[in-house]
């Protein structure tokens, strides 16, 4: 009986938790007042339940919640708000045989992180001349957690890098808890390397890993055809970003599912910091060296602060990177 009413005690403490960081993110509020708010609901909670304790308090603090949740429900995902410019416009992939068109394809050209030219291409690319996937692990600070995205390499044409982000809008940054409370729309930023990459190596100073991966060129061709479907839906259907269940590492794992891949759940997909050591167990990729001699020799960021913003810029942060056997 003690450990059934303590473990009550835990479900209602964790209950009371979301309530407080529900309301500290809530769009619906002005946000100077989301966090005086958050914490006076959470401190009649707890005086509600654990103070007074009376049958009619605790009724008002599960009405409050309850009101609350069904206010968070009501919340529904946009394609009109004030984006950034780095995420206002939504791409679409149209693949019409062997043709593949991409319009919203960002280029921008960049001469700090907060200073740009904001440019959007149409490209044309052919499917048949898909050969191969790329992976990049990015940091903010080197740790368990990061930003994964990926490149699709095709014949004599630059990649084409699709990074799973959320879509802040003008003066917001990404806020990992804000994220878990339908805070963030999702975007899927299809884009040229120059930019895409060099951003994060060159002007954000972010620690950036590519990796060439063992994917054969038809499970390349298949996974992009997945990925330009969660495209298109976008541009029609928004959705919320949340970095537990819709997020970069989560999503590519799903794709990756959707075109065969074997294995379970593992930790390190969730704290993505440590993706590539999966990637590594799992022989995605290069397996021929030691796992800490292929991350050092995956760094990229001397080859892209060299390259700059020279056309070859593709080619010069692959130069000399370990390449594994190919798929069987």
């Amino acid at each position: 009986m003690g450990f059934m009413r303590g473990l009550l005690h835990v479900l209602i403490g964790g209950l009371l938790a979301w309530e407080v960081l529900a309301t500290a993110h809530l769009p619906l509020l002005p946000e100077a007042f989301r966090w005086p708010l958050a914490i006076a609901l959470g401190l009649f909670g707890i005086w509600a339940i654990w103070i007074a304790g009376r049958m009619w308090t605790r009724v008002a603090a599960l009405v409050v919640f309850l009101a609350l949740g069904a206010v968070w429900a009501s919340i529904e995902p946009t394609l009109d708000k004030p984006w950034r410019p780095e995420v206002a416009v939504m791409p679409r992939v149209q693949i019409d045989g062997d043709i593949v068109r991409i319009t919203g394809f960002r280029n921008f050209d960049y001469r700090s992180e907060d200073d740009f030219t904001v440019r959007h291409e149409e490209r044309e690319y052919r499917l048949s001349k898909l050969q191969s996937v790329d992976f990049y692990l990015s940091y903010w600070h080197v740790g368990p957690v990061g930003h994964t995205f990926v490149s699709f390499n095709f014949e004599n044409q630059p990649p084409v890098a699709i990074s799973i982000e959320t879509r802040p809008q003008v003066g917001e940054g990404f806020d990992p808890l804000a994220s878990l409370f339908r805070h963030f729309e999702l975007i899927y930023v299809v884009g040229d390397e120059r930019d895409l990459v060099r951003v994060r190596t060159n002007h954000r100073k972010e620690e950036v890993f590519l990796y060439r991966t063992r994917l054969s060129a038809e499970a390349a061709r298949n996974l992009f055809l997945v990925y330009s479907r969660r495209i298109n839906q976008l541009a029609v259907k928004p959705e919320f970003y949340h970095l537990l269940s819709n997020s970069c590492t989560i999503n590519i794992v799903r794709y990756a599912n959707k075109i065969g891949r074997v294995g379970g759940w593992d930790i390190r997909l969730i704290l993505n910091g440590w993706s590539d050591r999966y990637l590594y167990s799992t022989e995605v990729i290069d397996t021929s060296r030691p796992f800490d001699e292929l991350r050092e020799a995956s760094n990229i960021n001397a080859a892209a602060q060299a390259a700059g913003q020279a056309p070859d810029f593709s080619s010069r942060i692959r130069a000399g990177l370990p390449a594994p056997a190919a798929a069987p």
